[in-house]
């Protein structure tokens, strides 16, 4: 298993913060992501030969926030 920080833009509430744990935790290969909405941050927790980061990346953006 890897584990990656991903910095999110656009979260401004717990809302926020559960539309993209749950949409990164909908990734085959996630084992787990939590976000922290004060940091502005997404830690994920995944197995690198089921997803990539670009998967993670599209997942966060398709739910209406941007990585940075």
């Amino acid at each position: 298993m890897a584990e990656v920080t991903l910095h999110v833009e656009g979260m401004s509430c717990n809302h926020c913060k559960m539309s993209v744990e749950k949409a990164l935790k909908g990734l085959p290969g996630v084992a787990a992501a939590t976000v922290d909405l004060a940091a502005k941050t997404a830690r994920v927790t995944y197995d690198p030969a089921q997803v990539h980061l670009d998967a993670m990346k599209k997942a966060v953006s398709d739910a209406g926030y941007e990585v940075k």
